[in-house]
């Protein structure tokens, strides 16, 4: 156990990798910490290390360690969900990669936020926009074990009062400032109530996602997927097209549409087809 890893019972994490889940593209702000991570989880300061199939948390409270639990999903049953995948050789190649690879629970605003600046944009670049926003609008909280600011991601109504379309430029976002200070305003006076729609179905929570600035359907799928967990969104972007065309339609000389290859997936990866989706998209790109 490292000096910065309370002594305490270690969370168990059976079939959990944390440095994949956290490289795979669904969130970008966790820093390394000699052998660990840190960040924060909606406004809580947290460094998580894992050893084997435990992990590390500071703090070591009850109310850290649930909150952590939740958010790296380690109550999914990834066995029973693994059962589920189409088997065929791109499944089968992107499973014994990623095994391990959990979907986080992400704050809803957040999640929102991050994807509509992660549009057309290299993850190293949405990290240092998501940095850069944290530290200008954000809330700052003090890393207990080390006395270090961190900053949680900044609320719709921070950036609603306290940002411009302008300001966000300067944060590096080019086109994405004014679809983020869209949402954020459009969130903050209420207009969607990203809360109320937790418990709506996935239709209505899609069309209503769809009116928010910067959101089309494949960032609403993700939103569908990595906030309100919905497993069967199937996020549709650049890498995984190839994937499916290459590996599911390689003879097929017309290419198919959107929409038909949203039908295919829905059909053939099922109701934990967004956990097929992350594996393949991972895959693909490492």
């Amino acid at each position: 156990m490292s000096r910065n890893a309370q002594r305490a019972e270690p969370l168990p994490a059976p079939l959990f990798n944390l440095p994949m889940t956290l490289a795979s593209g669904q969130v970008f702000h966790w820093l390394p910490d000699g052998n660990g991570f840190a960040g924060v989880i909606g406004d809580r300061p947290v460094r998580v290390e894992q050893q084997g199939e435990c992990l590390w948390v500071t703090p070591n409270d009850a109310t850290t360690r649930e909150e952590v639990c939740r958010y790296f999903a380690l109550d999914h049953p990834l066995e029973t969900i693994y059962a589920t995948f189409p088997d065929d050789p791109a499944m089968r190649e992107a499973l014994a990669f990623c095994r391990g690879l959990r979907l986080i629970r992400q704050p809803l605003w957040e999640c929102v936020a991050t994807f509509i600046t992660s549009a057309m944009k290299q993850v190293k670049h949405i990290s240092q926009i998501s940095h850069t926003l944290r530290q200008r609008y954000g809330r700052p909280v003090t890393a207990p074990w080390s006395g270090q600011t961190l900053y949680a991601y900044p609320a719709p109504e921070a950036l609603a009062e306290q940002a411009s379309e302008a300001a966000l430029r300067e944060c590096g976002l080019g086109f994405r400032a004014g679809k983020l200070y869209g949402a954020a305003v459009a969130v903050a006076r209420g207009e969607v109530d990203l809360q109320a729609l937790e418990h709506e179905p996935d239709d209505v929570v899609f069309k209503a996602l769809c009116r928010l600035p910067g959101v089309g359907p494949k960032i609403a799928h993700c939103i569908l997927l990595f906030a309100y967990g919905r497993y069967a969104a199937f996020p549709i972007d650049v890498w995984i097209e190839r994937v499916l065309r290459h590996h599911y339609f390689p003879r097929r000389r017309k290419a198919l549409t959107l929409p038909q290859l949203q039908r295919f997936v829905a059909q053939y990866f099922g109701p934990y087809g967004g956990y097929a989706q992350q594996y393949l998209f991972h895959h693909a790109r490492n």
